[in-house]
């Protein structure tokens, strides 16, 4: 890859790891205060592994969408692709001001509802162009997967 292409790529990343800044503006302070006050099923994992799971899947969206745009902004389904793909994020950052900014895990709830149906149209956009670039989605949809049936759980426990 020539360094253009991967001063791109760090620019696809590093946007994607900002758009992580955002929601975790929202999270940071509520985890020792509310969140700590909230029941929680026996299956929520411990507070330390978020960040470095959202760290790691923001990164490989970054390539993901980094894949697709290098097939050239200039084709239709490139663009939809990228275009969907920038609206599931949006979603992904209203779900952290639901649930934590707001503290409402029943709109957050089905607002990853959403963000989930997002994400699956964004996998089935980009295998239409890049295989790779899909299934390197697979892993974000399966933690949010993880992430609707916690926050669920979280609502109905603190209902």
């Amino acid at each position: 890859m020539e360094s253009r292409q991967i001063l791109i790529l760090a620019a696809f990343i590093i946007v994607f790891e900002l758009a992580g800044s955002v929601g975790s503006f929202f999270t940071a302070p509520s985890i020792p205060t509310w969140y700590a006050a909230l029941e929680k099923p026996f299956f929520n994992p411990p507070n330390w592994l978020f960040a470095p799971v959202w760290t790691t899947l923001f990164a490989i969206m970054g390539i993901s969408a980094f894949m697709i745009f290098r097939e050239g902004l200039d084709k239709d389904p490139v663009r939809i692709a990228l275009a969907v793909f920038g609206v599931q994020m949006i979603f992904n950052v209203l779900w952290s001001v639901l649930f934590f900014g707001f503290r409402n895990p029943g709109a957050a709830f089905a607002e990853i509802l959403v963000l989930w149906t997002m994400i699956a149209s964004c996998i089935w956009l980009f295998w239409r162009i890049d295989r790779r670039a899909a299934l390197l989605l697979v892993p974000y949809i399966a933690w949010v997967t993880f992430a609707a049936i916690l926050n669920y759980s979280i609502w109905i426990l603190n209902v």
